[in-house]
Formats: C-alpha cells, structure tokens, sequence
C-alpha cells in the first residue's frame, strides 16, 4: 500500500527528494503507509521538487508513489523530454502506469509546485532544498497553511524574521534538523511545552538555556596547521552522518553549527549568548534544554536522520519506526563524551553568533558567502581554510540592515556572493 492508496491521507509535497533528506523522507512515507494504524495517518506524496541532476531518480520516486505533479529546477524542453523518456522506463520496470500529469520547470518551480498542489492546513510541506534557494518555497508553504517541515535551514537563517512573521499559527514550522528536533522534544518535557503541539518554545521562564551538540566532524583534534591542505575528499569523509556535499563540508568547517545556532535563536527565540556549543563524537545526544532548576533533558537516538523526518511528517504524534529505525542498544556497554569546542581552530560558531548580532541582513550574507566558498572549495579553487576566512571578510564589508524586506535580503545575498566570488577569484591554491 502506499501513501496515494488512502484519498482521505494528508497530501505531503517533498521537496529536494533526489537528495539525502527527501530520499529517507521517501523510505519513512513507505514506512508509514505500511503503518495506517498510526495516529498520525498515511501520508499521501502530492509532489516531488528536485533539482534536475538525477531525473531517473525523480521518475523512480513519482512511479513508485504514484505522484501526479513533478518540478524540476531546470528550463528547457530537452530537461522535461528526458524526464517523460525517464517516467516512461520507470512506469514499464514496476509494471504500473505513468502517475504524472504535470511537470513545472523552470527555478521557480519547486515554489508553484506548492501552490499547484492545493495543500493546506492539514498537509505537509516537507523543505528538503540545500541553500538559500529554499527561502522562496519556505514562505510560499507558510502561506499555504500548511504545516512546514523544515530541513532547509539556509531558509530561516536567510530570512529571519521574514520566514518567523509568514507563519499563520503556532507550531506551523516544524523543525527537521537533527538538533533542532532534539529541542523541541526536549522543551515538552517542561511547563510551558507539556501537551503543546507546537515545537516552538511559548514560555522561556523555565529554560536556561540550550545546548547544540556537534560531531566535531571529520577534523576534530585537528590543528589548524594540521588543516592547511585537507582535500575534498577528506571533508566529505563524515564519521557519523551521511549528508550532501554542501552540509557535510560545512559539517567540517562548523559553518553548520553556526548556522544551526542562527535557527535555533529564530525558532526557540532564545538569545545567541544562550546557545551552547558541545562536541559529542558519538552523536547520539542530538541536543539538549538546560532548565533553571539545573536539570538537562537530552534527546537521544542513533544518528539516523529518518527519526527526526517521521516526527517532522506526524508531529506531535510519534510514529512506530519499528524495522526502519533501530533503537540505541542499552543493553551493551557504552560510552558518551562531551568535549569543549577549539573555537581557534573552528571559528565558525562564533562568526555566526557575531553575525546575529550584527544585523538582520548579516546572517543571509554570511550563507551566501559561505555557499560561494564551498562550492569554490569543491571544484578545487579554494584552501580549505580560505572557506571560514572568506565568509569572515565578507561578513566585515557588510554594512547591515535593520528591518530588511524581502527585496532587501534578496540584495544582501547577491552582494555577499558577488563579494566572495571577488576574493575567492584573488586566492590562489
């Protein structure tokens, strides 16, 4: 049975389903179709948003989860011929007819997708998108009405108070992010959260503050020194966590924390000054509320990003995961370290702690730059250490904005890539 078998089941639209999170999301809706009896229901793939670059892949998931609406990132006529000569294939293999009545095209597409779509209170937009990209399709969900479950987090930390202020009612975001999860289960547990459906934090008298633990990555203990002429290859290699390119460098700059710290400030409206930083290599505590009276509750599972998708799908019901997702063996000795972080050699997390507090247009141009760098480092134009110091360069010619508008952190990104692309293109390896 799969999730378009129930016409009454909520409509989910996925987007970025060719990646690492809209795949896993893809094998939890396979998961929990084959589950009705959950509280949460089955949810039924009302769309597929994909980049364009794995189009066997994109007519794969629409023929398996019979979707009727695709997009594709992409213009052309020769982009949406491959992808009918793929559906055609797909739909032949699995001995099932061709499910897709319409394909958008075009950047814009993955945003007209939600509105093609028809979702609303009730259904389900899950933002699987990498970068800044995601900030369109975000506030487009929102204004849906439909619940967002977020995993782009470039969206939040590009448009701030944006992203906050097109929400239409509480617990209407819901957090996908491993961390960020981790927090709002944890935040339940209290006063103010007991029996709450929304994730967001409504009342912070109780919280001290909040802790965002960090694998360390695939350099941890490393000098700086030491990190002069890491390769592509070595950054990409994640001891824990099987990411995309872009989350998993950033993963071994830090840059993700950092930009995990910027969303947790917007989602939780807690202060940056109040959002702790830990290494914990085993990344089995994905994050931790520190209360007034001195307790901590920490979330703990393995490092298995469908956990954290499922309850962004169902929230605040808790699927049964059982045969998808394996539970932490206690039975078997183990252990868990905490270690401080080298803010020396990994100076992201406090980068982006200035950042917020610099203005409310910093933190989009310290994503941009950052997404100018990595993408430089990964075609081979750029030291890893340049990654941190070009986003800190561009960061210092930033003038700042207050109050901006849409338009307004539209231009902060495009100066702030056109500015690294400028430095990058005077660094040589």
């Amino acid at each position: 049975m799969t999730g378009s078998d129930n016409a009454a089941a909520r409509a989910v639209v996925l987007l970025g389903s060719t990646g690492s999170i809209g795949t896993q999301a893809l094998e939890v809706i396979t998961h929990l179709a084959a589950h009705p009896g959950d509280a949460a229901g089955a949810p039924r793939v009302a769309g597929l948003a994909a980049g364009g670059t794995r189009l066997e892949l994109l007519a794969e998931q629409a023929v398996a989860h019979a979707v009727p609406r695709l997009a594709v990132g992409v213009d052309g006529e020769d982009a949406v011929a491959r992808l009918r000569a793929a559906l055609t294939a797909a739909a032949a293999r699995a001995g099932r007819p061709n499910p897709v009545t319409d394909i958008l095209t075009g950047p814009h597409a993955a945003t007209e997708l939600i509105a093609a779509t028809g979702v609303g209170e009730g259904d389900v937009v899950l933002n699987g998108i990498t970068g800044a990209v995601g900030l369109a399709p975000t506030l487009a969900a929102l204004a849906s009405g439909a619940t967002l479950a977020l995993a782009n987090k470039e969206s939040l930390v590009v448009g701030g108070a944006l992203v906050k202020g097109a929400a239409r009612r509480p617990g209407q975001v819901v957090p996908v992010d491993s961390e960020h999860s981790a927090i709002a289960q944890a935040l339940r547990t209290g006063v103010h959260g007991k029996g709450l459906t929304s994730p967001v934090l409504t009342g912070r008298s109780e919280v001290r503050r909040l802790i965002l633990t960090a694998s360390g990555g695939p350099f941890r203990g490393r000098t700086s020194t030491e990190l002069a002429d890491v390769t592509a290859a070595q950054a990409l290699a994640h001891p824990t966590w099987a990411m995309g390119p872009v989350v998993t460098v950033n993963s071994s700059t830090l840059v993700n924390k950092g930009l995990e710290l910027i969303e947790a400030h917007l989602l939780f409206d807690v202060d940056p000054a109040d959002i702790a930083v830990v290494v914990h290599p085993q990344s089995v505590v994905h994050s931790m509320v520190e209360f007034n009276d001195g307790a901590t509750i920490a979330q703990a599972s393995p490092p298995d990003m469908r956990l954290p998708i499922a309850l962004g799908l169902t929230w605040p019901h808790r699927p049964d995961l059982a045969g998808l997702v394996t539970p932490q063996a206690w039975d078997t000795p183990t252990a868990w370290t905490f270690e401080p972080l080298d803010a020396d050699t990994f100076p992201a997390v406090d980068l982006a702690r200035a950042a917020v507090g610099a203005s409310a247009t910093h933190p989009a141009v310290l994503n941009a730059a950052n997404e100018q760098a990595v993408a430089a480092f990964l075609d081979g134009r750029l030291n890893w250490l340049d990654i941190v110091a070009i986003d800190e360069a561009v960061l210092e010619a930033h003038t700042g904005q207050a109050a901006p508008g849409l338009d307004d952190v539209l231009a902060a990104d495009a100066w702030a890539r056109g500015r690294a692309d400028t430095l990058i293109a005077a660094r040589t390896r």
